[in-house]
């Protein structure tokens, strides 16, 4: 297999090459830390590579390959995004406020390495992963490989633009309001927000008031499904899952805006929900038009305050508070705002708020929204800019999203081709609460009607 191809096989194709014989766990490593040495200088998707340490494991790994030892990603790399904490490292969550390195690996790290990846690396983040564009002043700036002069999106970026240009099959991603499914969209990439609690946080539970998940940014809805196996612990459910055929189901196709946020959806991004309409009718499916009943205040009431005391709670964990950016420290400060007593409130509404959300599900299966509601803004577009201002207009690029974190249920970012600019496009699947199989099986059925994975961006 040519260099190239191999880099962009993805996890799951890899692991079985590695299996085979037909590539080694070392040789692989190499392609990609080839690759970032090249590429990575003008992307700065990592903020970490972790060569050293990296190629010791794939040397075990092929050991272990050679006495015949199997399992889900023996030898694959896998990156994970700069808010997980990798024993020895430090998790700086996009900032210069941390000096001491984590103890241990997170529970979600210490499930890959338990089947078998291979940490390459630690991905960019914008500080405190508040926003879903990915710079910060400690770091720079993360390019998006599809074109340098946009962000990959984030807050999730550098795992999102790392993947997509062939940096890494495969990467870990958290998502508290969109920060998985921006950047897949926006990267041409599958990415999954699990149910939540389906893939452990540990040690950092509850993070932002409930709001947050772990899951995969990936270059095939197979890579997803074996991510999300091996760090659930659901034994092969989800691979054998996203293998099987859907079977007849009802759709919903929705283009409506949760309010009170108000954004222009855009002329490709609405024809991306009517052109997947159309090709899941011809599928055989049920397809609808209609929308979530979404709460007139739901995102302001319930979202926004986890949203700005998750900031704060992360803030005040910090040990060196005075290095965040001022930006960062007022939207902290606007959580401080909110007691404790405030807080249980919020949280005691989402039942429901959740229940009205829901209530769609009753009658359908599955509901399609557009993904991201517009292309990526420019690099350094709100640099100049306070908190405020920067969430008030870049929240218009991404409506769709945290209003899904807020019900907590699983929804998906599948690829959908290219805008007339040549960036990705996508529209987003949202699923039943716990019902990420059904997600899977019609994700395949997608990707498989309009294949994907093998997409290169120009930087690549």
């Amino acid at each position: 297999m040519d260099l190239g191809d191999l880099a962009f096989a993805g996890a799951a194709e890899q692991a079985r090459l590695l299996a085979a014989g037909t590539v080694t766990a070392p040789a692989l490593l190499e392609v990609y830390l080839d690759r970032i040495a090249r590429l990575d200088p003008q992307l700065r998707s990592y903020r970490i590579v972790l060569a050293d340490s990296a190629r010791r494991e794939a040397e075990a790994a092929q050991r272990r390959l050679d006495t015949g030892e199997r399992l889900p990603l023996l030898g694959v790399p896998v990156a994970i995004k700069d808010d997980v904490d990798v024993g020895g490292q430090l998790t700086p969550y996009g900032s210069g406020a941390v000096s001491t390195p984590a103890a241990h690996d997170a529970e979600v790290v210490r499930r890959l390495r338990a089947a078998g990846a291979v940490i390459i690396g630690k991905t960019s983040v914008p500080e405190l992963m508040i926003f879903p564009f990915t710079e910060s002043l400690t770091f720079g700036a993360t390019r998006n490989p599809w074109d340098t002069a946009l962000t990959p999106g984030g807050s999730s970026g550098g795992s999102g633009a790392a993947v997509a240009a062939g940096l890494a099959p495969l990467a870990l991603g958290s998502d508290g309001g969109g920060s998985i499914r921006i950047p897949s969209g926006w990267c041409g990439l599958y990415g999954l927000k699990p149910q939540r609690d389906r893939v452990s946080l540990a040690p950092h539970d509850d993070s932002w008031c409930g709001l947050s998940v772990y899951g995969p940014i990936a270059r095939s809805v197979e890579d997803a499904a074996l991510f999300l196996d091996v760090t659930s612990g659901s034994d092969g459910g989800f691979v054998n899952a996203a293998r099987k055929a859907p079977g007849r189901l009802r759709i919903a196709l929705s283009t409506k805006v949760p309010p009170p946020l108000m954004a222009k959806v855009g002329k490709e991004q609405r024809a991306a929900v009517d052109q997947a309409g159309a090709l899941l009718r011809d599928l055989g499916h049920d397809v609808v038009v209609r929308d979530p009943d979404y709460p007139p205040a739901a995102v302001y009431a319930n979202f926004l305050p986890r949203y700005f005391r998750g900031i704060y709670d992360d803030v005040r964990k910090l040990p060196h508070q005075d290095r965040l950016e001022k930006r960062t420290r007022n939207m902290a400060r606007i959580g401080s705002l909110l007691s404790e007593r405030r807080m249980a409130t919020v949280r005691a509404g989402e039942s429901a708020v959740a229940e009205r959300i829901q209530s769609i599900f009753d009658d359908v299966d599955v509901v399609i929204t557009p993904g991201n509601a517009t292309g990526p803004s420019r690099i350094g577009a709100y640099q100049r800019r306070g908190g405020i201002s920067s969430l008030l207009l870049v929240s218009q690029r991404v409506p769709f999203f945290e209003i899904w974190n807020l019900t907590g249920q699983p929804a998906a970012a599948v690829p959908w081709g290219l805008d007339h600019t040549g960036v990705p496009l996508s529209i987003q699947l949202v699923g039943r609460p716990n019902d990420e199989a059904t997600l899977l099986t019609l994700s395949s059925q997608i990707e498989a009607a309009r294949p994907w994975a093998q997409r290169r961006p120009p930087v690549s």
